[in-house]
């Protein structure tokens, strides 16, 4: 049901309705949450909580910015308090377009005098409109709507200005012969005088809609008992916020600490509910592609990097610095600039020399008799096969980001990067080599799917697409199969000392299908001390 449909039904029902305040999204969601059936969008509320008077000191279109959150924001009908209707019949009519646009289901309008003042505010003092101009602004809405359930209440404040009961009658009849599909009667009043005398003679002409924000000791049943439609609590939400914001401000102010509020005060949790966080990271999951969130790290870290002469006599080569900073640290900041803080380092020769913060550590005591698999074991067996998407990498390899955010976006169990740019690369070849794939890096391969066929050093060069760049992405069953593989593998003595290509090899005897992904650059090698210079300008 539409939400002017939903307004009309409880501007006519035939029992007692009743709609509460609100003035922006927030307490919108708080109002319906709460039961109410609709929302009075208040004129004082909405330029309170902006900080100004209610003396339409906030512009008509600040207002339907306002109104269009709280409409977004809840299912429920708002009725808008639309003051004099800011300005003539034309602007009575602009407003009603941009009210239904928005998707607002009625609108009130004082006869009053543009620019409005607040009703309580020396309100026998205040003129009203021509009655016969009000008229016609009251019918200019009502030409102008399009949906035939938008609702327009004419507010009569024949009372407020001290008018009486007769001219209070006269102008209700005048706009209820004009199109209003309401009354609403005001009064200043403590006590429920005035309108109950309004709605004796008035009888049921058109619904009659009241504000008893002053003569709020009436018990409700008078109002059912005189057959009033609608009853709106005006002002209260902003009220209470009030109330409540600068009692905690005054507490803070004098405990100078969170502990004398932090008990009365609603949980971040539940403004995170109420703004319905939930379903935007629901869309998250449906919309935006994979990041590298949920995937560890496994950087094989043992050796010494002997190349690297004096440089890694106190430390392993993934500590020496770039920049002043160690490798590893360059390392663990290109995985965490994409969401992967679950990192493992084995370490192996110094190992008291890797000590970076916030990383987990597995050692390889062993480190000088074996090699990779050897270290890839360890670490995916102190995983104790609570296996996750798994990006396994050297501690002497640097890289650009787009390296693992890319791998983490391919939901294929195991995937490689090959840089295509292999004839100057041919220093990497003990990284375990060049490779020969199913599609060579072009822009057929761009779209398709592409996986390793061969890898290794001594292939042709005719067969040669790429050298690969010491980097693998499992997914967690993938990671449970290498895991088998590699006991398996590492049982015989040959591959004690072996790397991740002979790892890949064996893959690819088995008919498992590697992944590949083409780049041209993105990662460096540290192999040499002319690398550890070059790494400065990475």
């Amino acid at each position: 049901m539409t939400k002017t449909r939903q307004f009309r039904q409880l501007l006519l029902s035939e029992q007692l309705e009743f709609i509460c305040e609100a003035h922006n999204g927030l307490s919108a969601k708080i109002v319906e949450e709460a039961g109410f059936p609709g929302i009075w969008a208040s004129g004082l509320s909405i330029s309170a909580q902006f900080g100004v008077r209610d003396n339409n000191e906030a512009s008509w279109t600040q207002v339907l910015e306002d109104l269009e959150f709280m409409s977004d924001a809840t299912k429920i009908p708002i009725l808008l308090d639309g003051d004099t209707g800011y300005g003539n019949f034309n602007n009575m009519q602009r407003l009603i377009r941009k009210l239904e646009q928005r998707n607002i289901a009625a609108v009130c309008i004082e006869d009053k005098l543009f620019p409005k003042t607040n009703s309580f505010l020396k309100g026998d003092a205040q003129p009203m409109a021509d009655m016969h101009e009000f008229c016609g602004k009251i019918k200019a809405g009502k030409d102008a709507q399009i949906d035939p359930d938008f609702c327009i209440i004419a507010r009569v404040e024949a009372f407020i200005c001290g008018w009486g009961l007769t001219e209070a009658l006269r102008r209700a009849e005048a706009y209820h012969q004009a199109g209003a599909d309401g009354i609403l009667i005001h009064s200043a009043l403590s006590v429920p005088d005035e309108i109950l005398a309004f709605k004796r003679e008035w009888g049921n002409r058109c619904p009659v809609v009241i504000v008893p924000t002053k003569y709020y000791s009436t018990p409700t049943d008078v109002f059912r008992q005189h057959g009033f439609s609608m009853v709106i609590w005006a002002n209260h939400m902003l009220r209470a916020a009030v109330s409540v914001m600068q009692k905690t401000a005054r507490a803070l102010k004098q405990s100078e600490n969170l502990l004398s509020i932090e008990d009365k005060v609603a949980p971040v949790s539940e403004i995170f509910r109420l703004q319905n966080a939930a379903e935007l990271l629901e869309a998250e999951e449906r919309y935006l592609p994979r990041g590298a969130e949920g995937t560890s790290a496994v950087v094989l870290a043992a050796s010494r990097g002997e190349e690297l002469g004096e440089l890694t006599e106190d430390q392993p080569k993934t500590m020496v610095k770039i920049q002043g900073t160690p490798i590893l640290s360059h390392i663990v900041d290109a995985y965490n600039a994409v969401g992967m803080k679950d990192i493992l380092v084995v370490r192996g020769y110094k190992k008291e020399a890797v000590n970076l913060p916030n990383l987990t550590y597995v050692d390889n005591p062993e480190y000088s008799q074996t090699g990779e698999l050897a270290s890839l074991s360890l670490a995916l067996q102190s995983r104790k096969g609570l296996f996750q998407p798994t990006i396994i990498s050297y501690g002497d390899v640097l890289f650009n980001k787009y390296i693992p955010q890319a791998l983490c976006q391919e939901p294929d169990d195991c995937v490689i990067f090959v840089d295509s740019n292999w004839r100057d690369q041919t220093s990497y070849a003990r990284l375990g080599g060049f490779v020969e794939c199913t599609i060579p890096n072009s822009r057929k391969a761009f779209n398709a799917k592409v996986y390793l066929k061969q890898l290794g050093n001594r292939l042709p060069t005719d067969a040669i697409h790429g050298v690969w760049m010491g980097f693998l992405k499992l997914s967690p069953s993938a990671a449970c199969d290498i895991n088998h593989l590699l006991i398996e593998m590492l049982a015989d003595p040959q591959h004690g000392k072996a790397g991740i290509p002979k790892l890949l090899q064996e893959l690819l005897r088995r008919g498992y299908p590697i992944r590949v992904l083409y780049t041209v650059g993105h990662w460096l090698d540290i192999n040499s001390l002319d690398d550890v210079v070059q790494a400065g300008n990475f």
